[in-house]
């Protein structure tokens, strides 16, 4: 357990985040604090929307951005290129097709990334299913890329990792835990998400029921003290076991009278038994969220959320089907289309691919997944431009963790730090937040990666970046004050304010 912050450290982190205001946009690790104000949600004017895309299973960061330097890449090619099947992908290759599907042979070379910023050496791809992502960093400049990111407790040397000097976050390299700590700074069992802590800050704004909104069931990052998340189907507000027919009245077994009765009885319970209660009126409250949300949202057919086959991708063996997160984004961009209808200023939305746990056979399954995220943030991107509201919401990545940088055989094991996107009109394009990891190789002895700093057993990421920083950037973005990100991010203090990515414009 470290020591708790003491007032006089978040005295001092809050005077150097006020000292790094004059260095601005031309500072790219600092936080651009030129205008700095208080609870400025409070009296908010115009929209934000933050759109968290979470990859449940621990996504493979070193095959998503890749570090293709010639030390970089030697070392990289040397730790996977492994029998029975090699997970190291290719440089300056065409695809050979040849070869099985999702397979570095048949998926060609990594692609190249152009960098808006000097890397003092290093040179960044992207895996060969994400044609779309590297066209948003290399010429539309709207994503950016944050660099070994993870849970932390404090800063964390490998020195003092290994020597057992500093704390280190618990349960790591657990799914449901690291998950858990993602969402919420805690391991599994915490009821409170940062997303929902932002939005508690600017209750007095919106004090809405569709301010924190899942397209995939429950999510602890919306959940606040205040906040209520509120969860969708894809197709829309969830209905209470009714249809609706052409006059818009409901119907239950196609009688309305029926449907009618049902809600009088929800609604009412039947005694003044507390718990009763309070069951009748979460379910009146859901009733009278469907209702106003199914009046406010556009049709999913109409432009730009669809037709339908905007949602259908090719996967790696050349079928077509459709893209069940870019579906999630379906309805995240029709309940942001109705944000004014329902008088909201700030909104926060959980959608999730699932599926990144490679153990084993993770070229055909990593490739596939690749492949439904570039379709699916291709998808969203592209509705939200039309929309006219691409500076007005920021899409970001999260996960579990990252992975091991050596293969078990045709898979990986789990990890610590990873690399993320963050995508839109107010990003600063062609960035890199965070510090490129150098990749070292295995000792002797075993896997330890003793000549990287960066690196632990099995050549897992340490990350350099905590959580709280990348979320710190985002929320700095939403329009948080400087103590209202301390109030979100109690263990901010411990983090050097210049290294608080500065990836948006605020």
């Amino acid at each position: 357990m470290s020591t708790p912050i003491s007032p006089s450290t978040r005295r001092l982190f809050l005077k150097q985040l006020a000292a790094f205001a004059p260095l601005g946009a031309g500072a790219p690790m600092a936080l651009n604090l030129a205008a700095a104000s208080s609870a400025a949600a409070q009296t908010a004017t115009d929209y934000k929307a933050l759109v968290c895309i979470f990859l449940q299973g621990g996504n493979d960061a070193f095959n998503t951005v890749l570090a293709t330097d010639a030390s970089s890449w030697s070392r990289y090619s040397a730790a996977r290129t492994q029998l029975p099947d090699s997970i190291a992908l290719l440089k300056d290759v065409a695809p050979d097709f040849s070869a099985a599907a999702g397979t570095p042979k048949r998926l060609g070379g990594v692609l190249p990334l152009t960098p808006a910023m000097n890397l003092q050496g290093r040179s960044l791809a992207l895996h060969p299913l994400l044609p779309y992502l590297q066209g948003l960093f290399n010429q539309q400049r709207k994503l950016a890329i944050v660099a070994n990111v993870g849970p932390l407790l404090e800063p964390l040397t490998r020195e003092q990792y290994k020597g057992g000097s500093k704390a280190i976050p618990s349960k790591l390299y657990s799914h449901n835990d690291q998950q858990s700590t993602w969402q919420a700074l805690r391991p599994e069992g915490a009821t409170v998400g940062w997303g929902g802590r932002m939005t508690d800050m600017m209750a007095a704004a919106d004090n809405s029921m569709f301010t924190a909104i899942s397209a995939w069931g429950n999510a602890v990052w919306l959940s606040g003290q205040q906040t209520r998340q509120y969860q969708v189907s894809l197709d829309g507000a969830v209905r209470m076991g009714t249809t609706v027919d052409a006059t818009g009245r409901s119907r239950l077994y196609n009688v309305p009278e029926l449907a009618d009765a049902m809600a009088r009885v929800v609604r009412g319970g039947r005694s003044q038994h507390v718990m009763e209660r309070d069951l009748a009126a979460v379910a009146a409250r859901s009733m009278d969220a469907e209702k106003i949300l199914s009046a406010a949202l556009p049709g999913a057919s109409n432009k730009p959320f669809g037709p339908a086959d905007l949602l259908n991708y090719t996967d790696i063996r050349g079928a077509v089907g459709q893209n069940t997160l870019a579906k999630q984004l379906q309805i995240v961009a029709r309940c942001i289309s109705a944000q004014k209808a329902l008088g909201l200023k700030r909104q926060v939305f959980f959608v999730n691919l699932w599926g990144f746990d490679t153990h084993n056979g993770q070229n055909q399954s990593h490739a596939g997944l690749m492949a439904q995220l570039n379709h699916a943030m291709a998808y969203f991107d592209g509705v939200v431009t039309a929309m006219g509201m691409s500076d007005q919401v920021t899409t970001f990545t999260a996960s579990d963790f990252g992975r091991s940088f050596t293969s078990n055989g045709d898979g990986t094991d789990h990890g610590w730090g990873g690399h993320h996107f963050v995508m839109g009109g107010a990003v600063r394009g062609g960035m890199v937040g965070g510090d490129i990891p150098v990749y070292g190789t295995r000792s002797q002895t075993g896997n330890d990666f003793d000549n990287s700093p960066d690196q632990i057993q099995n050549g897992i990421l340490l990350p350099r970046l905590a959580i709280e920083q990348y979320g710190a950037m985002l929320a700095r973005w939403f329009g948080l004050s400087n103590q209202d990100l301390i109030e979100v991010f109690p263990r901010l203090p411990y983090f050097a304010a210049d290294k608080i990515p500065n990836l948006l414009r605020t």
